[in-house]
């Protein structure tokens, strides 16, 4: 049998959405600590008890979430690029494995009166990760999608 090119490499995850909001309001639901905490984790009953962000090439991150009662998650990195408010690059890493460190890119443009948001979390360490990324993940943009509420999904791999 033959191997493809990307057999052994685990996938990245994508999503594409379209917001009824401009690209400065949705740069700050990415970049703005109390912004962030109406929606980042993928469990709709969980809530972020610490967003800190300096963003800026080079700052660095640390949100901590979860649901009350059960296990919470530390994820921390480092911005690689800040172009506001159009793309946001940084690492990803848990603090339970912080020698696995993946990559998330966001890009957001304008578009029909709008904003398109194009999502890639890249860097996996293995393919377990990329699919319970990809599953956080499509929780995480539920919970985005209700605060542009017109919003409407595009894509999601």
């Amino acid at each position: 049998m033959e191997k493809s090119a990307t057999q052994g490499k685990p996938a990245s995850v994508h999503f594409t959405r379209h917001y009824p909001a401009s690209c400065e309001k949705v740069w700050r639901a990415w970049t703005d600590p109390q912004a962030l905490a109406q929606w980042f984790g993928p469990d709709p009953a969980g809530v972020v008890t610490l967003a800190e962000m300096d963003v800026r090439v080079g700052g660095r991150y640390h949100i901590r979430f979860g649901v009350p009662g059960q296990e919470t998650h530390n994820v921390a990195g480092t911005y690689l690029e800040v172009e506001p408010p159009h793309k946001l690059v940084f690492d990803w890493g848990w603090q339970s494995t912080p020698e696995r460190v993946s990559r998330v890119t966001v890009t957001l443009r304008p578009s029909g009166g709008g904003t398109e948001l194009v999502f890639v979390h890249e860097k996996f360490f293995d393919q377990a990760a990329r699919d319970s990324h990809n599953q956080g993940w499509a929780g995480a943009f539920l919970k985005l999608d209700k605060l542009f509420p017109a919003a409407s999904a595009a894509t999601a791999a």
